[in-house]
């Protein structure tokens, strides 16, 4: 399973959101691009197809932007993935092109390593990746200090 610089930028857009959600601020395409570095162009199609899928929404006006839909707590990694890349994509088995006694066994054990790929994706909500990443910018201050 390998993540497509599509998933990525959706995912690294949705933390940007996930850390605005509590105080009940939008942000604009240039400033997930900007904060994330993702081209704009590409990140405005990212969004319209988030918005699509109903993680998030967009709102007009002066104070207008994006922010997600519903609570970081209530958005997996594994609601992402199907947003992006679709639901055939994410569980995707494996599929031998000769059919055999070993194409069948491994295509067993690659559909056991699917389930438990997307079983911890579906434990991982955008909160606990707001979590993990204070998490690891305050090792980085400690480490600075060292």
């Amino acid at each position: 399973m390998e993540l497509s610089n599509k998933s990525e930028y959706a995912i690294l857009a949705l933390l940007e959101l996930s850390l605005c959600y509590s105080k009940g601020e939008t942000l604009q395409i240039r400033e997930i691009a900007a904060l994330q570095n993702i081209p704009s162009r590409y990140l405005e199609q990212l969004l319209a197809t988030l918005r699509r899928r109903g993680l998030i929404k967009s709102i007009r006006g002066a104070k207008g932007g994006y922010m997600l839909a519903r609570e970081p707590e209530k958005i997996t990694l594994l609601d992402a993935l199907y947003s992006m890349e679709g639901i055939e994509q994410v569980v995707a088995a494996f599929k031998p092109t000769i059919q055999t006694i070993e194409g069948e066994v491994i295509q067993e054990v690659w559909l056991e390593a699917t389930q438990a790929a997307n079983s911890v994706l579906e434990n991982y909500t955008l909160k606990d990746l707001c979590e993990l990443r204070a998490k690891q910018q305050r090792q980085e201050v400690l480490m600075y200090y060292i």
